[in-house]
């Protein structure tokens, strides 16, 4: 892994890890061990770890580690994680429910349109087990793969200037739920009626890089139980 891996210094005291390899669920999970350890290896030197598809930005204090000695130190970390067992992360496994309806998932006519009918839809969605692969755009809001080719479709030419909290939602290979109100050209196609960021607690979201992600249908009275509320995002 070691001769894939190339470091990049960004300012005085930012490193980024670049993994010379194609995205992918195996590499997000390698990348989430890597962050993990980082933190705990080199915790009173290291400020923030962020990771990404292909790479981890970490700000570290150059006054207690220098950067060569810093890439040292990773090199190291890569090197164990590589030869390390690969972690499933299955501890880290959340379910998320989703109520998939017209009401709540305008998007859903696009599937029927490719002769997709809603029941086959979500057991094409809920079936599979999904890795967080990068979280951002928003707080909460996770990048997961893979989705399976059958319900793939690219991203809406337009945003919509107002996507509901709670919308779940794929664009190709990946899917996501808008943690808040917000901006979006995601296809909509359900709505999870849980809260995904807290900022009264720590951590402030549930998902971690390489965890491990499983949407749970439910029905319309369990939706609003659940605190679902139905509000008609703009076509």
């Amino acid at each position: 892994m070691n001769n894939l891996v190339s470091f990049h210094p960004v300012s005085e005291c930012a490193l980024l890890i670049e993994f010379n390899l194609p995205d992918s669920t195996e590499l997000s999970v390698f990348i989430g061990q890597v962050t993990q350890q980082v933190y705990h290896q080199l915790e009173h030197s290291v400020m923030n770890v962020t990771p990404s598809y292909t790479t981890i930005l970490i700000d570290y204090l150059p006054h207690r580690m220098s950067q060569t000695q810093l890439i040292a130190k990773l090199d190291l970390v890569i090197e164990q994680v590589d030869s390390a067992p690969i972690k499933t992360f299955a501890n880290s496994m959340i379910e998320l429910p989703v109520y998939y309806h017209p009401e709540v998932a305008p998007d859903l006519e696009r599937f029927q349109a490719m002769g997709i009918d809603i029941d086959a839809f979500i057991e094409f969605h809920t079936t599979a087990i999904y890795t967080v692969q990068a979280t951002g755009f928003a707080p909460g809001f996770a990048f997961m793969g893979d989705v399976v080719t059958d319900i793939q479709l690219p991203r809406h030419d337009t945003p919509r200037l107002k996507v509901p909290r709670g919308s779940v939602a794929i664009a190709e290979n990946k899917t996501a739920v808008y943690p808040c109100e917000s901006p979006g050209g995601w296809n909509i196609i359900g709505n999870c009626p849980i809260d995904l960021y807290h900022p009264e607690n720590s951590p402030m979201i549930p998902f971690i890089i390489g965890g491990q992600v499983r949407f749970v249908a439910i029905n319309r009275e369990r939706f609003i139980q659940l605190g679902g509320q139905f509000s008609e995002a703009e076509s």
